[in-house]
């Protein structure tokens, strides 16, 4: 079931860094930046989605959290 999560309760730079991650099938490209980023859970996953800058078409992207498990 998905449900809804606030995207801008995250850090600024956080918010900056995930939506430059992005890639847009239609074109072809990495890096283009998410436009109205909603942000949801899934099936146990986070996801961003909203709009290609340079095309409008609809992208999503998965949130992979990376743990610190550092231990002395």
């Amino acid at each position: 079931m998905r449900s809804a999560r606030n995207f801008f309760d995250r850090p600024a730079d956080e918010q900056r860094a995930l939506l430059e991650e992005s890639w847009c099938d239609s074109c072809g490209k990495a890096d283009l930046g998410i436009v109205a980023p909603a942000e949801f859970g899934e099936d146990g996953k986070v996801y961003i989605e909203g709009k290609c800058p340079r095309c409008g078409t609809h992208v999503s992207t998965e949130i992979v959290e990376i743990e610190n498990d550092e231990k002395s």
